[in-house]
C-alpha cells in the first residue's frame, strides 16, 4: 500500500502528487477568496457553532470582509509581483483542535497548496471544518481539491512525514520543543524550509486601579475575556495567560491594600464565571498541588493567595525568575507577582514569550518597552480576550510574505 492511501483523508485530492502539482497561486486570489467565505457561511449555519467558541472565531476570521481587510493591508506594502512558494506540508499539534485550519487558511490565502497533519486528537471541532471543507470542494469549489488537503496518520508512520517532507516547499511544524527538534531532523528538498512555531510562554499585564474601576458589566466582561483565554483551551495554546503581572500605584506601597482588593475582585468574578462552565477533574486537582510545589523549589519564596477554590489556582511570587516560564499546570495555575513598573520584564523576557495580554495598560507604552530593549521574546500585545484572536502576523513572521516569493523585474 502507498504511502498517500495508508492516511486517513479528512479532506482533499487522495494523493499527495496532485497536491504536489498544483501550480502556485497569487495571494488572496478570487478562488480562495470565495472558497474561504463559503466556508465561513457554511459554519455560521451550523447549529455546532453554539458549542464550540473557536468555530464562532475561525468563521468570523473568514468572512469576507474580515479577508478583504488583510487583502488590503497586504496590497499596501505589496507591489503585486509575489505568488505563493508551493506546497506547504503543515503538522498541526495535537491538541489545539483549529489549529491546523489557520494555518491551511495563512497558506491558501499566500497562494499555496497543503497538506495538514491533523491533530492526533480526535476533536469534534476538526472533523466538523474537514467535512464542510470537503462538501465545498465537492460541489462548487472542485478547482481547489488539490490545493486543501487534510490527513491523519499515526505519528510513528514516518516514513510519511519523511515523503511529505520531500515533496513540501515550506514545512510549517506546531507543537513542542521536542517535536520541532525531532522532525527538523528530516530532510526537507535544497530550496525547501522550516517555520517553526515551537512551545512558547504568555502573560497577562493588569493595572489594579484599572481593574478596581471597573463596572460590574465591565468586570463581567474581563472576567469571560479571562476565561476564553485561558480555561477554553485548558491553558494549552502558547498564548494563554500563565503568569499575571499586577503594577501598583506608588501610593499603594508597602501595603498593597488597592491591589490586593484589585485581585480579590478579579478573581471572584473569574470564578463566578468559570464554576458553571468548567469542570476540574481530580487528577488536574493533584497536578496543581505537584505544581505548587515545584514552584516553591524553582522560584524561591512563594505563598498561596488566601481565599478560593481550587478551580483557580494561585501561586504568588515575591520576585520574578526566569524559572517562572517552568511552572505550567492545565485547569487554571496562574503565577502571580506586583509591582509599581514593567521593568522586572527586562530580566524575564526570553525568546520563549510570546503573547502579553492587557487590561488597563497602554499598549504601546508595551510595545514601546520591546522595541526600545531589544527583548529577543514577545511578538503579539492584545487586549484581555483577545488572545486566541488568529492574525497572518504570527509569532514574529508575516505569513504571507514568508509563504510567498517575490518576482522582481528590473
Amino acid at each position: 500500500m502507498s504511502t498517500h492511501e495508508s492516511c486517513a483523508w479528512l479532506c482533499g485530492a487522495g494523493d499527495f502528487t496532485l497536491a504536489a502539482a498544483a501550480p502556485p497561486l497569487t495571494p488572496f486570489a478570487p478562488p480562495v477568496m470565495a472558497f474561504l467565505e463559503a466556508l465561513s457561511a457554511a459554519l455560521l449555519e451550523d447549529k455546532a457553532l453554539r458549542e464550540y467558541p473557536d468555530l464562532t472565531a475561525l468563521a468570523f476570521f473568514c468572512r469576507r470582509g474580515n479577508l478583504e481587510k488583510h487583502r488590503r493591508d497586504y496590497e499596501t506594502w505589496s507591489k503585486g509581483n509575489r505568488v505563493g512558494r508551493g506546497l506547504v506540508f503543515h503538522i498541526a499539534p495535537g491538541n489545539v483542535p483549529l489549529n491546523f485550519a489557520y494555518s491551511l487558511v495563512a497558506a491558501l490565502l499566500a497562494g499555496n497548496a497543503s497538506l495538514v497533519k491533523a491533530p492526533s486528537r480526535d476533536f469534534p471541532q476538526t472533523r466538523l471544518v474537514c467535512q464542510v471543507m470537503e462538501g465545498l470542494l465537492a460541489s462548487s469549489f472542485q478547482t481547489l481539491r488539490p490545493y486543501v488537503n487534510v490527513i491523519s496518520y499515526p505519528r510513528e508512520r514516518q516514513e510519511i512525514t519523511q515523503e511529505l517532507s520531500t515533496l513540501c516547499d515550506v514545512r510549517i511544524i506546531w507543537g513542542g520543543d521536542e517535536t520541532v527538534t525531532h522532525i527538523r531532523r528530516i530532510p526537507l528538498s535544497p530550496r525547501a524550509f522550516d517555520i517553526t512555531f515551537p512551545d512558547r510562554y504568555s502573560l497577562l499585564v493588569l493595572r489594579a486601579s484599572a481593574v478596581l474601576a471597573l463596572e460590574d458589566k465591565q468586570l463581567q466582561a474581563a472576567a469571560q475575556g479571562f476565561y476564553n483565554d485561558t480555561y477554553l483551551l485548558d491553558q494549552n495554546a502558547c498564548t494563554s495567560p500563565r503568569l499575571l503581572y499586577w503594577l501598583a500605584e506608588n501610593e499603594d506601597t508597602p501595603s498593597l491594600h488597592k491591589t490586593r482588593a484589585a485581585q480579590d475582585r478579579f478573581w471572584k468574578a473569574v470564578h463566578s464565571y468559570a464554576a458553571p462552565r468548567y469542570t476540574l477533574q481530580p487528577v488536574v486537582s493533584v497536578d496543581k498541588l505537584t505544581a505548587f510545589y515545584e514552584a516553591a523549589l524553582r522560584l524561591g519564596e512563594v505563598y498561596r493567595p488566601a481565599g478560593g477554590d481550587n478551580l483557580i489556582a494561585r501561586i504568588g511570587v515575591k520576585e520574578l525568575s526566569p524559572q517562572v516560564e517552568s511552572i505550567r499546570c492545565p485547569g487554571g495555575l496562574f503565577v502571580e507577582y506586583i509591582d509599581t513598573d514593567l521593568s522586572a520584564l527586562l530580566a524575564l523576557v526570553s525568546p520563549k514569550f510570546q503573547t502579553v495580554t492587557y487590561l488597563g495598560i497602554d499598549p504601546q507604552e508595551l510595545r514601546q518597552l520591546i522595541l526600545s530593549h531589544g527583548l529577543k521574546g514577545i511578538d503579539r500585545i492584545v487586549p484581555l480576550g483577545h488572545s486566541l484572536d488568529f492574525s497572518l502576523a504570527w509569532d514574529g513572521y508575516d505569513l504571507i510574505n514568508i509563504l510567498s516569493r517575490q518576482v522582481e523585474t528590473w
